[in-house]
């Protein structure tokens, strides 16, 4: 009883922090602070945002565009993220003049894979849901909705985002671009 009690509160205490390790991402991303941002993601990260697709039930195929295969919103790594986060650091930047004014906000997190520990590495699978609320000029505003796969890798103590694929409840997108971060 009491080895699974354990287990069940360092199950909880490893939730709390990845939580706070997304919260904190969020307020950087809101806070416009990408610099900070990309220090939360390894060097081999991988970003994929598939295409929804309308399918009906019936037909057995798959609600997303597969990976590799076919096209995507976004199939970014470390490179891409650092050129856009330098393009925005230039001000000059079409789709952020004005700078937008954004709200992240994650819920349902689980913990879907916990890996054992190698050493001082260890990886973790988790599944959320997100809402990206976007605002620029006066009545310019935009809500993105989803679920996010991300795998988040603890090494020397620290936590960084290894791998993230995001699900848009959207199959048809209505914003003028997608210069938002997730």
């Amino acid at each position: 009883m009491a080895t699974e009690l354990d287990a069940a509160l360092r199950r909880l205490l490893l939730r709390e922090e990845i939580e706070a390790v997304l919260h904190h991402e969020a307020d950087l991303l809101d806070a416009r602070r990408f610099e900070d941002w990309l220090a939360l993601f390894t060097e081999d990260v991988r970003i994929f945002m598939p295409l929804s697709q309308n399918v009906a039930v019936h037909e057995g195929r798959a609600a997303h565009t597969a990976e590799g295969i076919d096209s995507a919103w976004m199939d970014e790594g470390i490179e891409t993220l650092r050129q856009r986060v330098a393009q925005l650091a230039t001000n000059v930047h079409w789709a952020e003049e004005p700078a937008s004014r954004t709200t992240h906000m994650i819920s349902n997190l689980q913990l879907t894979d916990i890996r054992p520990a190698i050493g001082d590495v260890m990886e973790v699978d988790i599944r959320c849901r997100f809402l990206v609320h976007r605002n620029r000029n006066q009545d310019e505003a935009t809500t993105l909705i989803g679920k996010r796969n991300d795998a988040l890798r603890r090494e020397g103590g620290d936590w960084r985002i290894a791998r993230r694929e995001i699900q848009l409840d959207q199959n048809v997108l209505l914003v003028k671009n997608l210069s938002v971060f997730f």
